[in-house]
């Protein structure tokens, strides 16, 4: 029954007990609240502001960044947009020019064309003429050969001038 009444004993707390533990509770407290709650307070109402302006800066980061990216797409679409057109004025350019070199290579080869067939025709019509000129002085030269050698005697002079005569009466 001893050890029953010593284990009662623990179990149930005298007055003296509460009232110490009390006043050590209170005064603990009290030491607690006058020199390491305003500390701890600061320090945590210190790193809350802080963590705040964190967020706070993270939050402006963050929209910063969003505003930065969508810039980057802006100027992005901007830049293809004017990379299309550099490229369309480029191919219209080549085209242009591709068409106006078949253009003066058309000109250029009808020109050539036409001073070509004028230069045979002028060269054919020279050469109808001296061929004209050759044939007439070798028409000139075989009749004069000719009739040197049907006129050389008296006879055959009077027999030319008798049939010619004849030719005259008749047309």
């Amino acid at each position: 029954m001893n050890s029953l009444f010593i284990l009662a004993s623990l179990i149930e707390p005298g007055i003296g007990l509460i009232f110490w533990t009390t006043i050590v509770f209170l005064l603990l407290v009290g030491i607690l609240g006058k020199f390491a709650w305003k500390p701890i307070l600061t320090a945590i109402k210190t790193r809350e502001e802080g963590i705040t302006k964190a967020l706070a800066s993270a939050e402006s980061a963050l929209n910063d960044m969003r505003e930065l990216k969508s810039a980057n797409e802006m100027i992005l679409t901007q830049a293809r947009t004017e990379r299309d057109n550099l490229l369309k004025e480029a191919r219209e350019t080549k085209d242009s020019i591709i068409a106006e070199a078949k253009v003066k290579a058309q000109n250029e080869s009808d020109r050539i064309m036409t001073s070509a067939r004028e230069q045979i025709t002028n060269e054919k019509n020279a050469a109808i003429a001296e061929l004209k000129k050759q044939v007439a002085v070798l028409s000139i030269e075989i009749a004069e050969k000719i009739l040197k050698s049907e006129l050389s005697n008296d006879e055959k002079q009077k027999t030319l001038v008798t049939n010619l005569m004849k030719d005259v009466t008749l047309n």
